[in-house]
């Protein structure tokens, strides 16, 4: 089957199988490495991805979902006005150490800032309850997400 979709803000048309997860179609189809895959269950956040501007666990979504959707992955928020503004808050504020969850916490921070500029220290710590970190502890991640936000108010 083949879905068609908007990735990045730009059209899409791929052949996947009917067992695929959005997650795959990213990673082995579209070369999008950037998205990790963790756990596989939707519990660490590692292959956070927009979808459709809501923040969604790209390895629950099935291949069929895609179809006409639209998609931002890290490559792409990356690179947007509001994304370097965050991506640059994790590196002065130390948020990154092994890198591995740094993508999805910077997806995550992204979905929050779009619709909410100033936020509260605990709607920070909401938005990113769907991530997990093993290496760099929430606080330098909450206060890079605190900072980025300060830029943009």
């Amino acid at each position: 089957m083949f879905v068609e979709f908007e990735l990045n803000g730009k059209n899409t048309r791929v052949e996947v199988e009917d067992y695929q997860r959005l997650l795959d179609i990213l990673r082995d189809k579209l070369n999008l490495t950037g998205t990790k895959e963790g756990c596989g269950e939707g519990e660490c956040g590692a292959c956070s991805v927009m979808m459709n501007d809501l923040l969604v666990n790209s390895c629950l979504v099935p291949a069929f979902q895609v179809d006409g959707a639209k998609i931002e992955t890290i490559e792409y928020i990356s690179k947007t006005p509001l994304g370097e503004i965050i991506v640059d808050s994790f590196c002065s504020e130390g948020a990154v150490q092994c890198g591995f969850c740094t993508p999805g916490f910077v997806v995550s921070a992204y979905a929050l800032l779009k619709v909410n500029a100033n936020p509260t220290e605990q709607e920070i710590k909401t938005a990113i309850s769907g991530n997990l970190c093993r290496c760099t502890g929430y606080t330098k991640i909450v206060q890079a997400i605190r900072k980025a936000s300060e830029k943009i108010s």
